[in-house]
């Protein structure tokens, strides 16, 4: 013998539970003060988080043994619960089925194991495994272990929001080579800012919804601006929301004073740190947010790249071992004199076919900052921010000729001919 108590000790020992648990409330006065009823607490909630667990393995069981017909006729496994567990009536019948289900799966092993242990509450399983069918796809291979791990000790830290959070840092790490920023590219389909609704009241209210890209900038432009201001030694009274919202019109104020002249400062304050290696590549890994209330935000590559170009993202690359290699500063940007300048020679966006004004567009490094393109003429381009986007997704090549016209851009819109151009400079270095 191992141990491992029978089923027969199992059902005593669960009767004998149900006995100290019946009619407990006539003994709580007995716990003592500064923490007794905090632990009492502790121990019920594990023992309500082992039995979910064995009422999910029950049913699991019953699944496999074809054993869900022994009550009223033509009942559905969902049903058969439904009739052995009152409580379930209620709701809830349907999970256990669904969770019973999803555990005889041997690629939820790890979970199942993670569930009968204890360490993982049930309904927190559920999302783990939810979470694993949608990134098994996009993984690299060989990474489905280390995945399923890193969502285990997530939802188990943190709960299910925590567990569905890690997504980008798994992608990052372990997906498949440039998937994260396929994943934050297609997120772009869905910004959106509805219509105003109003009530009559004087109130409008909006809907906006925005990718990983247009957050991080949001909440860089909008965290100095809605922080609390206390008056005279008061507290500021305002809520949360309330500041964030006047911030917002604020910002929208000042855009609208600036006109289409061109401010002195950077359009956000956005610091984004990562590695030398992913930076250069473009394919792997993330850039982190810090600072702000936007702390921890993962960009993929391309995104940091092209928010690189000319907005106020100041970028922190890392070597290997964590050091600081370079720190980008606001002077790399291109100056109000150059993007003034780029207004004349362009006349607007340079991408073949568009005819977006000089004023909604931004300056590009056609060799990217981030390959140590320089911030001159020489290497600028006016690009209104769909193409700018275009450009660094598809990784088209620009330059500036001159002819009989003057000086203007060309591009080779053919894919990866940006790459192509940093071979032809690369041959080209001296060794």
């Amino acid at each position: 013998m191992d141990g491992t108590p029978g089923l027969e000790e199992r059902r005593r020992g669960i009767a004998a539970a149900r006995a100290a648990l019946t009619g407990i409330a006539e003994s709580l006065w007995e716990a003592p003060s500064g923490g007794g009823l905090g632990e009492l607490l502790g121990e019920v909630d594990a023992l309500v988080a082992s039995c979910e667990a064995a009422r999910v393995a029950i049913v699991g069981e019953a699944i496999e043994r074809g054993d869900t017909s022994d009550g009223p006729q033509a009942m559905t496994v969902t049903q058969w619960v439904r009739h052995h567990a009152p409580s379930t009536r209620a709701g809830g019948a349907g999970q256990v089925v669904a969770f019973a289900v999803a555990f005889a799966k041997p690629v939820n092993a790890a979970i199942k194991d993670a569930v009968e242990a204890g360490r993982l509450p049930v309904r927190s399983a559920a999302v783990v495994v939810a979470e694993a069918d949608r990134l098994r796809p996009l993984l690299a291979p060989g990474a489905e272990p280390h995945v399923l791990e890193g969502l285990i000790d997530m939802a188990t830290a943190h709960g299910p929001r925590g567990c569905r959070l890690v997504r980008p840092a798994l992608l990052a790490k372990y997906g498949r080579d440039g998937e994260l920023q396929l994943q934050q590219d297609a997120a772009r389909r869905f910004i959106a800012l509805s219509q105003p609704m109003e009530d009559g009241t004087g109130i409008a209210e909006y809907r906006l919804v925005l990718d990983m890209e247009g957050k991080a900038v949001l909440e860089a432009a909008l965290g100095p601006l809605s922080a609390p201001r206390p008056v005279e030694g008061e507290r500021d009274l305002r809520s949360s929301d309330q500041r964030r919202g006047e911030a917002l019109v604020s910002l929208v104020q000042r855009a609208v004073a600036a006109g289409v002249g061109v401010g002195p400062n950077a359009k956000t304050q956005l610091v984004v740190t990562m590695d030398w290696e992913s930076l250069a590549s473009g394919v792997r890994g993330a850039g982190v947010t810090v600072g702000g209330s936007d702390t921890g935000s993962m960009l993929a590559p391309e995104t940091v790249r092209r928010l690189a170009c000319n907005a106020s993202v100041l970028p922190v690359v890392l070597g290997s071992a964590g050091e600081v290699l370079d720190q980008g500063r606001a002077a790399r940007f291109f100056t109000t004199a150059q993007t003034r300048r780029l207004w004349l020679r362009d006349g607007g966006c340079t991408y073949p076919g568009c005819s977006m004004p000089p004023h909604w567009a931004d300056a590009h490094h056609l060799v990217h900052w981030a390959d140590f393109g320089r911030s001159d003429l020489a290497n600028a381009a006016l690009l209104c921010e769909r193409h700018h986007t275009v450009v660094h997704s598809r990784r088209l090549a620009g330059g500036v000729i001159a002819d009989g016209a003057g000086e203007r851009v060309v591009w080779d819109l053919a894919l990866g001919s940006y790459d192509q151009l940093l071979a032809r400079r690369a041959a080209q270095e001296p060794a």
